[in-house]
């Protein structure tokens, strides 16, 4: 076998790593995943390979078996008295290892038998297993989901016509997060609608991706279509989005430092804090997903430590997106030593300041008494926002958008009178007003009036009058903590 091929600009990152691992000189590899084909497809850009299973015993690609090399002890025999270099494939090799201590002690001879001799173990498994006797022998690696290199390559191969490299960059960030075996589900089922992959086959790619990310419980696909534009009011909120999305789209130009992390929108129910992360996901050009924080805690998916670490890392993979943790006060609310919460906000701090900058989080908050110190300084997200019920211009503007968004002209009414009658409302009960102006309109067989939303307006009571001590208090608290996401009105 000749030297490890040099490092180059197409080379993708599972690649360059075996490949690394290779020049460090290390003899033996543990690669912890369920894509055995993939490695093999790997260690076949490196040199050729000898390839092992339990009931196929050794061969060498295109060659037949090695005969009496299907027993364990005997292919670590053949690998040790093996005279030439070479790349040794072992698929689930784990048992064997599991269950014999011999084995262990052979692999241990085999270890130094390949010191420096360019002969090199790789050993593929989905379960997680290095005995304690070779650990220190062994490279343990974490096998990551396919980068836009590798899904590249994959998709020319998959393509059955030629298709430039634009559209194929384009499509293999939408598959970024899945192994290949699910990129090949999705790009099959786009092949079904259409036999050339383009841009009408994204919508597919992505819904197969929808189904595969929601298997997990944990996090939910948003296909979100809301523009900044259909949000009243929150114009210092817009026009910060607008000034890091130019940053975040230059992220790999600047340093880490410079580049969006996210923000934390805290504020009142119903002002439209889910309605502004939706759009946010819409103005960067960036897939949105939502983390499940009553999921993480039911204890479906094992313990929620685990399974929030496991969901975050999945989003460093599905990167560059959007990530949304909605109600965040319900899972990270203490750094109380010893306890799963404290652990998991611990971990959520140091990975804020070190997640892969493709990755810009979108957190929400109503209870924002419950967040501790720590998550609202500066430099854990760039900025937080409070979102406060709506002004009389706010109002208005919100109005014009819901009835716009359901059909009705709105430039007939005088929208003004109806400040004075949703003083304290929220976007929410704005919304609610003009649904039930229209649906009452509609059951009598007219055409909405002015009247009918007056008429439904002073028969609401808001939030903001049936609960006014727990505002009162939520704007006392942010008053010196957060910026708001709306200008302040006048004279006030």
């Amino acid at each position: 076998m000749e030297h490890p091929a040099k490092p180059h600009s197409a080379e993708s990152r599972a690649a360059k790593l075996i490949r690394e691992i290779f020049e460090s000189g290390r003899p033996i590899t543990y690669v912890h995943t369920a894509e055995e084909q993939r490695v093999g497809n790997v260690l076949r850009e490196i040199g050729p390979v000898w390839t092992w299973t339990l009931t196929e015993g050794l061969h060498r690609d295109g060659a037949t078996a090695e005969p009496g090399t299907a027993d364990p002890r005997a292919v670590l025999d053949f690998i040790a008295a093996h005279p030439h270099t070479g790349i040794f494939h072992l698929k689930d090799f784990h048992e064997p290892l599991r269950e014999f201590p011999e084995i262990r002690r052979r692999l241990r001879d085999v270890y130094l038998e390949c010191f420096d001799r360019r002969k090199y173990v790789v050993i593929t498994s989905p379960v997680r297993f290095v005995p304690e006797e070779i650990e220190r022998s062994v490279m343990f690696i974490e096998l990551r989901p396919p980068d836009v290199v590798e899904l590249v390559a994959f998709l020319r191969e998959e393509s059955k016509e030629p298709v430039s490299d634009e559209i194929l960059f384009q499509l293999a960030r939408a598959l970024q997060g899945l192994n290949l075996d699910e990129a090949r589900y999705a790009v099959r089922r786009a092949l079904a609608r259409s036999p050339i992959l383009g841009p009408e086959s994204l919508p597919f790619l992505l819904e197969e991706k929808r189904l595969l990310v929601n298997r997990t419980g944990t996090v939910e696909f948003i296909a979100s279509g809301t523009t900044l534009e259909e949000i009243g009011g929150l114009e210092y909120l817009k026009k910060w989005l607008l000034e890091r999305r130019k940053l975040f789209q230059m992220r790999d130009k600047l340093d880490s430092e410079i580049v969006p992390k996210g923000l934390l929108m805290m504020g009142m129910p119903g002002c439209g804090k889910s309605l502004a992360v939706k759009a946010i996901a819409s103005a960067f050009q960036l897939p949105l997903y939502r983390v499940d924080m009553v999921e993480i805690f039911s204890g479906r998916h094992g313990k929620p430590e685990g399974a929030f670490v496991a969901a975050c890392k999945m989003m460093e993979d599905m990167s560059p997106a959007v990530l949304w943790f909605d109600e965040i006060e319900r899972g990270i609310t203490s750094n109380e030593s010893g306890g799963e919460q404290g652990r998991i906000f611990g971990f959520f701090l140091t990975w804020m300041q070190e997640k892969v900058r493709g990755l810009f989080v979108a957190a929400t908050a109503n209870r924002i008494n419950l967040l501790p110190a720590e998550m609202i300084r500066k430099g854990r997200f760039d900025e937080v926002f409070f979102v406060d019920l709506p002004v009389d211009d706010e109002r208005v503007e919100i109005f014009k958008i819901h009835l716009e968004r359901r059909g009705v002209d709105a430039s007939p009414f005088n929208l003004g009178e109806l400040k004075q009658f949703t003083i304290g409302w929220a976007g929410a009960e704005i919304e609610q007003c003009v649904v039930s102006a229209i649906t009452k309109a509609k059951l009598e067989d007219r055409e909405l009036t002015e009247h009918d939303l007056i008429k439904t307006a002073v028969n609401i009571v808001p939030l903001s009058r049936t609960m006014k001590e727990q505002i009162d208090h939520i704007r006392a608290w942010a008053f010196e903590r957060a910026v708001r996401a709306s200008p302040r009105p006048m004279g006030k």
